[in-house]
């Protein structure tokens, strides 16, 4: 078998050394013969890097490197670009001064290289000069490759030196507009597409595929490519976890599969496919490479809960621009990549899309940081906690399950809590904001444990607070708060409910689990029964 490549990011690396190469060269192809400038979002460590990486070899006519792929026969090996490639990962970029010093080095070692002096004193100015020095020296038009664009912005969010951090990118970035004749592609890749770097605006030839459906799977792995590329490798671990090739290749699907940018075409994110292969274990691979503590505390302060367990619906602007300056929620939650396009349909004459996050990845794993920031549960004792919460629920134990839903929520703040306010507005409005509190907390708590959640279905008798769907089993759950009844009584109103609007019937062809959960003032209690109906076995 071919080694995985993971943590390699040059094209180069992994042609030469028997790494898997999923092949995206037809993409290129058709990418490099239809355009000359190019931007492409995707979230990170999704495989970017080595697009560019691939670009560049590509253009310096490594031809060796791209034999028995599907561009080998039809590229003109022998033109030689020369080709600029900016990272922006590997140049110092803490201060504009930082940033102009290193640039200004990394253009100078370029035109070393090349024989080549540049005069020019400030960064941008060499830039451009580099250009064109290279133009006429090489005789042939230069390519242009930038990595992580958007780096430094992200990097300066809320600091002092953004603004001008922004402002040097925007002198530096539009030097490739009056630069224009002298180039023969340019490539940029991001996370993000910022509004205040004026790139977007001054080059008017720029194309934007983020979401062009013609290079929907230009990064990260189709079906189709997982089973064809990885063929043996679902076959030994399927055979090392006992499963069926069928239910591992859902499993799988379940877990990394997911991510779409049109709507249409799925596709898997590489770093936990490749991961999952070399540990034979389903674990949360991507999501603990760096999910940003500030995006978490954000969706807690924003109450945004709901926004990641249920679908949205977004038009166009959603997805126009990304301004640092004013953080907008769903277009950072899509650009980060927890949540995709899951269906696209037009409204009139607009593109109307329906977001929702990508697979039980990034679902759980989001929930159980969620979950933690809410009720200051440790992240660490978190999972294991909820699985055993969701054993004794299968147990009937309402006593341990009672203890645990304590454990977990003893370090909410007071102020969350409902009291006992004595006016009669106060309280009802007090009562209702504690009710969206737990309510969140419990949809978190179950999305995180794995279930299929229908939050709020309605049904012909009522609306159903939330279920729980697994293979054979239905959890029908009914929540209830206040600030001064008593427990039992919420818990008999609970369950009751629950069986005088029938809200199992639409899961009478599985095991059925009513559970009841009450809050009175600080106190919480739950009551678990299995449904028995006459004539109706739950065997």
């Amino acid at each position: 078998m071919k080694k995985l490549p993971i943590g390699i990011q040059s094209f180069e690396d992994l042609r030469s050394n028997d790494y898997l190469y999923v092949d995206k060269t037809e993409d290129i192809y058709r990418l490099v013969t239809s355009s000359k400038v190019v931007f492409l979002s995707r979230p990170r460590r999704f495989g970017k890097s080595l697009l560019v990486s691939t670009l560049e070899e590509l253009y310096t006519s490594n031809q060796s490197l791209f034999e028995g792929l599907y561009i080998y026969d039809k590229w003109d090996w022998t033109r030689r670009y020369p080709v600029i490639r900016i990272d922006w990962a590997g140049i110092k970029h803490g201060s504009k001064e930082e940033m102009e010093a290193d640039m200004s080095d990394y253009l100078q070692s370029i035109a070393t290289v090349n024989d080549i002096k540049l005069t020019r004193r400030f960064a941008s100015g060499r830039f451009s000069e580099l250009i064109e020095l290279l133009h006429r020296k090489k005789n042939n038009k230069v390519v242009v490759l930038i990595d992580e664009y958007d780096k430094p912005i992200l990097d300066a969010i809320g600091k002092p030196e953004a603004a001008e951090i922004r402002a040097f990118l925007q002198e530096f970035y539009v030097i490739l507009k009056s630069a224009d004749d002298h180039l023969k592609f340019v490539f940029m890749t991001g996370v993000t597409k910022v509004t205040k770097v004026s790139i977007f605006s001054a080059l008017n030839s720029l194309e934007d595929i983020t979401l062009d459906e013609g290079y929907a799977s230009i990064c990260g792995y189709t079906q189709e490519e997982l089973e064809r590329d990885f063929s043996e490798y679902i076959d030994n671990t399927a055979v090392h976890l006992m499963q069926t090739k069928a239910s591992l290749l859902d499993d799988i699907r379940n877990w990394y599969d997911g991510y779409s940018w049109d709507g249409k075409t799925p596709v898997y994110n590489p770093v936990s496919t490749l991961l999952f292969f070399k540990m034979k274990e389903f674990s949360n691979y991507w999501f603990d490479t760096g999910t940003p503590t500030f995006l978490i505390n954000r969706l807690k302060k924003h109450g945004l809960a709901k926004t990641v367990l249920e679908p949205i619906v977004a038009g166009q602007t959603a997805f126009n621009s990304y301004d640092p300056d004013e953080l907008e929620d769903i277009p950072l939650l899509f650009q980060t990549g927890y949540l995709t396009i899951k269906n696209k349909q037009r409204v009139g004459k607009s593109p109307q899309y329906t977001l929702e996050v990508p697979n039980m990845e990034v679902k759980e794993s989001l929930m159980e940081y969620l979950l933690s920031a809410y009720t200051n549960y440790p992240l660490s004792k978190m999972s294991a906690l909820g699985q055993q919460m969701l054993k004794q629920i299968l147990a009937f134990d309402a006593e341990g399950f009672t203890n645990n839903m304590r454990i977990m929520l003893a370090d909410v703040p007071y102020t969350l809590l409902p009291s006992k306010a004595q006016d009669k507005a106060e309280a009802e409005a007090e009562n209702l904001a504690s009710e969206a509190f737990y309510h969140n907390i419990f949809q978190m708590w179950m999305t995180m444990l794995g279930f299929n959640i229908q939050s709020e279905r309605m049904t012909n008798r009522g609306r159903i607070d939330a279920v729980l769907q697994q293979e054979r089993v239905a959890i029908v759950v009914e929540l209830k708060f206040h600030a001064t009844t008593k427990l039992d009584t919420l818990l008999n109103q609970a369950i009751a409910q629950i069986r005088e609007n029938r809200y199992y019937e639409p899961f009478l062809d599985r095991k059925i689990i009513l559970l009841g959960i009450a809050f009175s003032g600080k106190d919480v209690g739950c009551r678990i029964e299995q449904l028995s109906e006459p004539g109706f076995s739950q065997d």
